[in-house]
């Protein structure tokens, strides 16, 4: 049996997608994201994880997720199985919560990191990262908020501003999605070639390995 390829290295840059199993709600009140949200402090203190971007949806959400440590999928496991046992528990249910495995993208980071920052905010904005960025409600301890601000203005209120017309400016762009390689690459042809030389054997298909696979000493995992 053969499933999408997983690549985790150090440093890595993923922005990862996971959906209701039958697309059905994951968050069925506030109570519900705000555990997610706790969930997700919890992941990133166990895991080393950087956080650049989130908006939680009803029956999805997103995340852009940068790994230090190369353990994307154990931070996944973690995240996606406790707050399941802890949405079940509290609402009464039982059994899957999520829709299989979590989808990952792994993306360019010198070119597509402000780019999908701005693409996930573009969905409805009340359970997001954008609303931390203009300074709505109080950045998580986890999200380094003035890092990302840094790379539009020298002082906060500028900053704020031009991250906020960035934004704006996302609703007329193309999806970045257009972009997309091999359904697991966000980036040119450059960087893919890049991680198939590093990563990748050159008569593996891209689309899909074996279940259990790994290339010694690359930190690549399935």
């Amino acid at each position: 049996m053969a499933r999408p390829l997983r690549i985790e290295f150090a440093g890595a840059l993923h922005h990862i997608t996971s959906r209701g199993n039958s697309r059905d709600p994951i968050f069925l009140r506030d109570s519900d994201r705000e555990l997610f949200m706790l969930v997700l402090k919890e992941s990133c203190e166990l895991f080393n994880w950087s956080v650049h971007a989130w908006c939680l949806m009803d029956n999805h959400y997103h995340l852009l997720v940068e790994t230090p440590d190369s353990n994307l999928s154990k931070g996944m496991r973690y995240l996606n199985g406790v707050y399941t046992q802890r949405f079940n528990r509290n609402n009464g249910h039982v059994g899957h919560l999520f829709q299989g495995r979590f989808k990952g993208i792994l993306v360019d980071k010198s070119r597509y990191l402000l780019e999908l920052s701005r693409y996930i905010v573009l969905n409805p904005w009340a359970w997001s990262s954008y609303q931390v960025m203009v300074g709505l409600v109080p950045a998580p301890a986890w999200f380094d908020r003035e890092w990302l601000l840094s790379h539009f203005g020298e002082n906060n209120k500028t900053a704020i501003y031009e991250y906020m017309q960035f934004v704006a400016d996302g609703v007329s762009q193309p999806s970045p999605w257009k972009m997309l390689r091999g359904q697991i690459f966000l980036g040119d042809e450059k960087f893919v070639d890049e991680i198939q030389d590093k990563f990748i054997s050159k008569d593996m298909p891209l689309r899909e390995v074996p279940v259990v696979q790994e290339k010694k000493g690359s930190g690549l995992y399935f």
